[in-house]
């Protein structure tokens, strides 16, 4: 078991003041299989009264509105989250057991089906298909295929935006964890495999020492069904462990965004974000 903490702080700067913002914001996680949140907060400036609640995908939400001038909209969210090791999956389903239960529930359809962020190119495809033609199981060939993924793309940071699409970035042959992820789930559906992007945080520096703080980001990871949700790192090629704190779930990266909304004003606005994960047991 390991104990993180997670400050994350974002939100936008004005060249002129915005008159007023509206905004919602997945920041915060919540307790579930594998992680237990023991403080969860977020502090506005300006400050805002909240209003909470669990999406359509079970990601907690935070909305406000600021209706006073501000040339600065700073949000920090603060966690400290026990994150436990994944119990080892039981059982799984056969290709036929998958076919009929993916079309069982509406949960299901809906990450089967792609999105315009996550449509794999042809060759991708064709890798995908290749990598289930050898006749392993569900689950050890979708592992398999984010395997192949990530090893085929090289992570650079910067490289992208918000709104590459998959397609976009397999011509690349390079991106950040929030590609590759889309780049997974897009292949993975693909061949049938229902599949949803995670975002969350990752503790860059496993060996660091407790109370030692170090500069971190969100990352993106993906879970696939074969009867029950599996998670994998594709951007890291590795299982999903105590480093990892899952905070969103959607069918692409526009379900989970951090932070959005809109504001009144009419000077441009600059997002900054900056996050520092500290383990403390």
């Amino acid at each position: 078991m390991s104990r993180l903490r997670i400050v994350h702080r974002t939100g936008f700067a004005y060249a002129a003041p915005a008159t007023a913002s509206y905004n919602e914001a997945r920041m915060l996680p919540h307790s579930s299989a594998g992680q237990f949140v023991l403080q969860a907060g977020l502090d506005i400036r300006p400050a805002a009264s909240q209003h909470t609640y669990l999406d359509y995908w079970g990601t907690r939400v935070s909305t406000f509105e600021v209706l006073t001038p501000h040339h600065e909209l700073s949000v920090t969210a603060t966690s400290v989250v026990e994150v436990r090791p994944a119990p080892e999956p039981t059982g799984g389903l056969s290709w036929d057991e998958l076919a009929i239960a993916r079309t069982a529930t509406v949960g299901l359809v809906e990450q089967a089906g792609q999105t315009e962020a996550t449509a794999p190119p042809k060759e991708l495809r064709q890798l995908a298909a290749s990598i289930v033609a050898e006749g392993d199981s569900v689950a050890a060939s979708a592992f398999a295929i984010a395997e192949a993924v990530g090893a085929a793309i090289e992570y650079v940071p910067g490289s992208t935006g918000v709104s590459t699409t998959a397609k976009d970035a397999w011509k690349l042959r390079r991106g950040v964890c929030q590609d590759i992820t889309h780049l997974t789930l897009g292949a993975l559906r693909s061949v049938g495999i229902p599949a949803r992007y995670v975002s969350g945080y990752l503790h860059p520096k496993p060996d660091a020492a407790i109370g030692e703080a170090v500069v971190g980001e969100s990352h993106a990871w993906v879970e696939f069904y074969d009867g029950t949700w599996q998670g994998y790192d594709p951007t890291n090629r590795s299982p999903i462990g105590e480093m990892h704190v899952l905070v969103a779930r959607g069918r692409d990266y526009t379900d989970v965004t951090p932070l959005r909304g809109v504001y009144a004003g009419t000077a441009a606005s600059r997002l900054f974000v900056e996050v520092e994960i500290t383990r403390e047991a």
